[in-house]
């Protein structure tokens, strides 16, 4: 396949790249919003070029497939991943994997949905796709902008399937960009127009990074930024910050972080609140970290999200 005929299977991005030597580089934000990630924070501007969220979905006959893959930049070492009709069948892990190399993967006979998770927390340029037969895109629901930090990003299972949004996307069928950036908090000056673009839904997922913050005034004028920019008739979900078990001494500041969170989140008439606390047990067995969910807090996060839009109607 060609660069062009690949980004017909290639998801989670809002614009494409051809590098020199041929890659395609896949961005989920404008050149403008990593302009200014460039000025602010060497952290947040590595990772926002990252392969957050991004897959390659179709079904097809095809028994094989291959292509090229390069790393520019590593974050955190997690996975390429191989979904077979729903079911994870194969996993690369990048710790195993040279910085550039090529990637063969066999599949079964008869007609199968493949999805090839990409690495969350990595630069990935890749060439050569291969596959020997035709390929039918995937057909996606709704189009969602996800917005948060590292936890939204994926990093915590360190598996590129196995991160919230991958789990509760596997239920929903979203057809998403993810901007989440490792340590991100609610900073109104990432949130730009997207030119060609304007999604059906918008999650926010943010806070855990800022809850010591002695005014609330940052997240008062995120929110009142976003919904001056998409308005008040594209529903947007908050999620509040998860329960931190890194932060005993804290815990009564998150908890007032998180409620003034949804006062000034509440206000907006399209907005809808789910309580971050109810979504992973409070206990350090679902986290990596005591912050971040590891595969087992990440797909109960993920479940227990899809259980509340759904109830939420969002």
């Amino acid at each position: 396949m060609t660069n062009k005929e690949l980004q017909s299977i290639y998801f989670g991005a809002y614009s494409f790249k051809e590098t020199e030597g041929g890659w395609l580089q896949a961005f989920q934000y404008t050149d403008e919003q990593m302009a200014y990630f460039s000025t602010a924070f060497d952290f947040w501007y590595d990772r926002c070029m990252a392969t957050t969220a991004k897959t390659l979905e179709f079904t097809t006959m095809a028994q094989s497939l291959s292509f090229e893959y390069r790393f520019i930049w590593t974050g955190s070492q997690d996975s390429f991943e191989l979904s077979l009709n729903g079911q994870i069948t194969e996993i690369r892990y990048v710790k195993d994997l040279p910085e550039e190399g090529k990637l063969d993967w066999q599949l079964p006979e008869g007609e199968k949905e493949v999805v090839l998770y990409l690495p969350a927390d990595a630069t990935i340029l890749i060439r050569n796709f291969t596959i020997d037969g035709d390929v039918t895109p995937a057909k996606k629901n709704e189009k969602v902008l996800w917005l948060g930090d590292s936890i939204t990003q994926g990093y915590g299972p360190l598996r590129s399937a196995q991160t919230y949004v991958s789990v509760a996307n596997r239920l929903l069928n979203y057809d998403i960009i993810n901007q989440g950036i490792g340590g991100y908090v609610y900073d109104k000056k990432s949130l730009l127009k997207m030119p060609g673009y304007t999604p059906d839904k918008i999650i926010v997922a943010l806070g855990t990074n800022q809850f010591g913050c002695e005014t609330m005034q940052d997240v008062e004028e995120y929110w009142e930024t976003l919904i001056g920019l998409y308005g008040t008739e594209i529903p947007v979900l908050c999620v509040t910050p998860l329960w931190r078990g890194d932060v005993p001494d804290g815990f009564p500041t998150l908890s007032r972080f998180c409620e003034n969170v949804k006062k000034i989140a509440g206000r907006y008439p399209n907005v809808k609140i789910v309580d971050g606390f109810t979504l992973v047990p409070h206990l350090p067995e679902y986290f990596l970290d005591n912050l971040h969910p590891n595969c087992l807090g990440a797909e109960v996060y993920g479940r227990n999200l899809v259980e509340a839009i759904r109830k939420l109607g969002f």
